[in-house]
Formats: C-alpha cells, structure tokens, sequence
C-alpha cells in the first residue's frame, strides 16, 4: 500500500484510551458489556418490529433502520479495540486503518440521516395527521432511506479517498482507539490545507445540514403543539417525538461537544475519552429510550420473549 507520494505504510497504532496495564482488564470487561449491550438491546428492537404487524409503520420503519445502523456503527470501533487489549497489541495496517475510518465515516453519517428522516417523520405526523399515509407512503419512506445510504456513502467514500493522497511521517501512533479522520489527517506529513477545509466542510454539510432540518421540523412541531386547546393533547402529541428528540439531543451534543473540543488538539487522549459518548453510549442507549416509555415496543418485546420462551419449554 503506498499512500500518497509513495511513503511505504505497513501499519499504525493505536494508543486507546490508556496505557496503564492494570486499567486495560477494567477497560475489556466494561467495554465488551456495553458492546453485548448495545448488539443484544439494538437487535431486540429490529426483531421487535419486524414480529409485530402493529409496528409496521414508517416510525418504528425508521427506528429499526436507526438500530441497525447503531449496531454497525459500533461494531466498526469496538471489537477491533478489544482484540487489541485481549492480544495487548495497538497495531492496525493501514488498508484496515482505512477501511475502518471508511465504515465509520458511513455509519457516522447515516446515523445522522435517518434521525434527520425520524424527525420528519414526527413533523408530518403532528402537523399533518390527515395527510400522514399520503405523505409517509412505504415507497417513499424506502426511498428516504436509500438516500441516506447513498449520500453517506459519497460522503465516507470522498473523505477516505483524500487520505489516500496524503503521505505520512515516521510517527504513525493515533492517540485514539480507531482510525477517526481528523487524526489521520493530522499525522500527514503534506500539506493538508485542503484536507482540512474539506474535513470541517463536511462536517458542516453532514451534520449542519440534517441539524438545521432537525430544527426546522422541531420548530414546527412545537408550533402546532402550542395550538392544541387540552393539554392532554399537547402531552400526548409531545409524546411521540419525546424519545426521538433525546436521542437527537444526545448524539449531536456528544459528537458536537467532541469535535470542537478538539479542534486544536493532535496528540491528546482526552478526545478519544469523550468520543465514547457518541461512538458507544449513545447506540447502547438508543433502545432503552426508545423503549421505556414506549408502549407498543414494550409489548412487542413482552410478546417476542414469551414466543421466544415457550418454544425453550417446549418439548
């Protein structure tokens, strides 16, 4: 592999999230839980929906997509950090380098789009509630997601094709436990000028754009839920976006938080620290918000484990 003005790259390595010997069994046994978690709680919610004829509607359409996406999402950073700490090696090659910054630049991105899709889900459903089969028809809520697949493929698909320009120096360590792009951008020995403004316009477009639309929807949510007379009706309508607007709230307040945080930082491990709040704890949160107050997930759920139960019985 020989990236950018042919430097002869074998591997990196990754630093996690620390390097003191008696934290990483602490670290493994922590994270493979909340790794299990996420997996076991984000799976439940996939076969939840697609069990229930009752939840075959664009919301929980979405929310099972948003599942899976998590599921991915997280599987793209944590397992390759806990092989690294079973086998107390911090090596990664650089096309495994690459392919991971790649998955998580799409799964990244897509997690963005369809909260961005949820939110206009619950818009229209609020504000439109005659029109909601017309406007949420399956074809076209199939299309919204096939959307957000293709637009986050470009979107990882151009970043990782200019890193595969740039030419790196003899220090190849990333104080990171995954290949994130901002890190492989700042151990370029080349110029990186452009890398950079095309790093935070792409940010700016991946997550400014679906935020403003976020926004967008939200204020028009409140909007009509103010013009509701009872308040057991703007209670109920607030309701059925409650769950989505604190997922929206805690994934872009972590990675938001995260990013301008280290904006001017190259080689500190506070970063990677604070990525775990949207790389890990969000997707493993995700199902338990979704499906605490959530009626028709808890029957659903009730109802998978007693199917699920009985044919354990069974003899």
């Amino acid at each position: 592999m020989e990236p950018g003005n042919g430097t002869q790259i074998s591997e990196f390595l990754l630093l996690g999230l620390s390097e003191e010997p008696e934290l990483q069994p602490i670290l493994f046994g922590l994270f493979l839980c909340m790794y299990l978690i996420t997996v076991l709680g984000n799976l439940l919610i996939i076969l939840a929906v697609s069990s229930d004829s009752h939840l075959h509607t664009p919301m929980y359409f979405f929310l099972s997509n948003l599942s899976f996406t998590d599921i991915c999402f997280t599987s793209t950073t944590i397992p390759k950090m806990l092989l690294n700490i079973q086998t107390q090696s911090k090596a990664i090659t650089y096309p495994g380098c690459i392919t991971q910054m790649c998955l998580f630049l799409l799964f990244a991105g897509l997690d963005d789009f369809i909260l961005t899709v949820m939110a206009y889900d619950r818009y229209v459903a609020i504000c439109h509630p005659l029109h909601y089969t017309v406007f949420m028809h399956p074809w076209l809520c199939g299309l919204l997601v096939l959307v957000s697949w293709v637009t986050s493929s470009l979107y990882a698909l151009l970043q990782t094709s200019m890193v595969l320009q740039l030419s790196f120096c003899a220090d190849l360590e990333i104080p990171h436990f995954f290949c994130e792009f901002n890190h492989m951008v700042q151990l370029a020995c080349s110029d990186t000028f452009l890398e950079n403004i095309m790093m935070y316009f792409g940010v700016g477009m991946l997550c400014g754009g679906p935020f403003a639309g976020i926004l967008y929807s939200y204020s028009k949510i409140v909007s009509s839920i103010r013009a509701i007379p009872s308040a057991q009706g703007k209670y109920k309508a607030f309701s059925t976006c409650a769950s989505h607007l604190s997922v929206v709230s805690l994934f872009y307040g972590t990675s938001l938080g995260v990013y301008l945080s280290s904006a001017g930082s190259h080689h500190s491990q506070s970063s990677a620290t604070a990525s775990v709040l949207y790389t890990v704890v969000t997707p493993m949160l995700n199902p338990f918000i979704y499906s605490f107050r959530n009626r028709d997930i808890k029957r659903a759920l009730r109802r998978l484990v007693g199917v699920a139960t009985m044919k354990t019985v069974a003899p």
